[in-house]
């Protein structure tokens, strides 16, 4: 349900940016310091300024850099993990400019971490090769400090925290309706204040991240709740491949501290997945190439072992490795489990799957363009044909990269097209008041969550799918009366937004009659012989 608009707005919503950017990490900001050189460019985000995914990447990012490597085994790799649903022209633009966006970031300052005087590579499951550059085990959050620093200091950007995206201002919010569906910014909250603000201008970048929120148990952070695919497709674009939800084998499993993933480079340095019960390694049973596998397969594994066994959880054990090899290549994982009573350098590490990331969301080409005139998309919020029915590990950081510059370099080859704003209609909250019920946010929230990680987790089936369309079919009445009714705040925003993308998973998985990659489904357990998008149009 959209809410009604007054009447046009003042000169008030005119910010003075050329190009507003929703999002703050790692493909929000590379598009906004490229956009910078000769634009003004403002970047609003949710919460505070680090509180995207980003900041939370322990791993690092892919790039062929090794002598030995080459992007014909990057390519491969990444169409394999993909299960061929991968855009091979995607995949082939992408993986062709890795190289030059790790030069951007050793400009940026990002301390790469060095042996011999060259980049350290190590390696993560999927990977033929030695070709992940990293900080310890925390690079995310050194690219993004690095990222804000740049930005912090351009005359050019306006970071503007603290503001949750609503909806997306298009022809329909014009003073002077227009269907053209052309989007000139977004609505927004300001979460100090309360008060909604509408901001303007010629293009709007989508940086929004995922929507790992929408599940129980997932690494991702608090505001990963797919704020931005829920308001394209509202906009009126097309999604794809949201069934496409991966799981990351190695969450640690811990009831006080919810959400601590162990990195994939822990199995890649020599990590291996043990029974409890049995105090036997168990991947040789799964896939030959043990706990090297591909996210999708070493989940289902783990899945599978403890739904067999009836455990709780299996453990990740490295302590056969040297300890000070294990301290110094992974410092970050090593002092939290310390402080948790895990020493990792001699016992086991207790893990499960998590959510971990949104393989599928707005459909873009190889410019970040949607299906909507002014509004572009970058990062985990899109589905640009990189990483298929299973990302990768690695590959995420880069298509931030890529996609930002590519975006960005288009809006400025084609400026002279982009015309002013019109003025549109201010955001009506005369028919709304204050909620009386937020226990009703809290338990609608809970809800969600709870059968999306039962229905539509690791291990599919028709039945379970359709018990959450209908659980969807029933809160959907309910979210949307509240939603008319009460003024927002930003568990509102989001909650509506997790139950759109809740719906979206659902209606995709039901489309694909195939198990592929990351969809697993016991009722479709074969995989087609051609791989195709599954595509919802609005």
């Amino acid at each position: 349900m959209e809410r009604r608009h007054g009447k046009g707005v003042g000169m008030w919503t005119r910010s003075g940016h050329d190009v507003i950017v929703i999002g703050s990490g790692a493909a929000g900001l590379t598009a906004a310091l490229a956009l910078a050189e000769k634009l003004r460019v403002l970047v609003i985000a949710k919460g505070s300024l680090t509180g995207g995914s980003t900041a939370w990447a322990q791993g690092g990012i892919a790039a062929v850099l090794d002598a030995g490597d080459t992007f014909d085994d990057h390519i491969r790799d990444t169409m394999v993990a993909g299960a061929g649903l991968n855009r091979l022209e995607t995949v082939e633009h992408v993986i062709a400019r890795a190289p030059h966006a790790i030069d951007r970031l050793v400009a940026l300052g990002v301390p790469f971490n060095t042996e011999a005087g060259a980049l350290h590579l190590t390696r993560e499951g999927g990977h033929s090769h030695r070709r992940i550059v990293h900080v310890d085990d925390a690079t995310g959050w050194a690219v993004q400090s690095a990222l804000l620093e740049a930005a912090s200091a351009n005359p050019n950007i306006t970071l503007l925290p603290g503001r949750a995206a609503i909806d997306l201002i298009t022809g329909r919010h014009e003073e002077k309706y227009s269907g053209s569906g052309r989007v000139w910014g977004v609505y927004a909250l300001d979460e100090a204040s309360g008060r909604v603000e509408a901001h303007t201008a010629r293009a709007t970048v989508l940086a929004t991240g995922g929507a790992g929120r929408v599940y129980q148990f997932s690494t991702a952070p608090r505001g990963a709740t797919g704020d931005g695919i829920a308001m394209a497709w509202r906009a009126g674009a097309r999604v794809a491949n949201m069934e496409m939800m991966q799981f990351h084998p190695t969450c640690l499993y811990n009831l006080e501290v919810k959400n601590f993933l162990i990195t994939e480079a822990v199995r890649g340095e020599g990590g291996r997945l043990i029974n409890p019960r049995t105090g036997k390694r168990f991947m040789e049973f799964y896939d030959e190439r043990l706990e090297l596998a591909p996210r999708d397969v070493v989940a289902r594994a783990i899945d599978a072992e403890i739904k067999r066994f009836g455990l709780d959880y299996v453990h990740l054990d490295i302590s056969h490795m040297d300890a000070d090899f294990v301290r110094t290549h992974f410092p970050t994982i090593n002092e939290k489990l310390l402080s948790l009573g895990i020493d990792m350098t001699k016992e086991p590490i207790p893990v499960v799957p998590a959510q971990h990331y949104t393989c599928g969301g707005v459909m873009i080409d190889l410019h970040g363009h949607t299906d909507l005139p002014g509004l572009y998309a970058v990062g985990e919020c899109t589905e640009s044909g990189l990483h298929g029915a299973n990302r990768l590990a690695s590959n995420s950081l880069l298509e931030c990269f890529v996609f930002g510059e590519a975006a960005a370099a288009d809006i400025l080859a084609r400026w002279h097209e982009f015309i002013e704003p019109p003025t549109v209609r201010a955001w009506d909250e005369s028919r709304v008041t204050d909620s009386d019920e937020e226990v009703v946010i809290k338990q609608n929230w809970t809800e969600i969550r709870r059968f999306m990680w039962n229905y539509v987790g690791i291990v599919r089936t028709t039945k379970r799918l359709e018990r959450a369309k209908h659980r969807i079919k029933l809160l959907t009445d309910e979210i949307d009366e509240y939603y008319a009714h009460f003024r927002v705040g930003t568990d509102l925003i989001e909650l509506r937004n997790l139950l759109a993308t809740a719906e979206l998973i659902v209606r995709c998985a039901l489309k694909r009659k195939e198990s592929r990659g990351l969809h697993y489904t016991l009722d479709y357990p074969e995989t087609l012989a051609e791989a195709k998008d599954t595509v919802l149009v609005p």
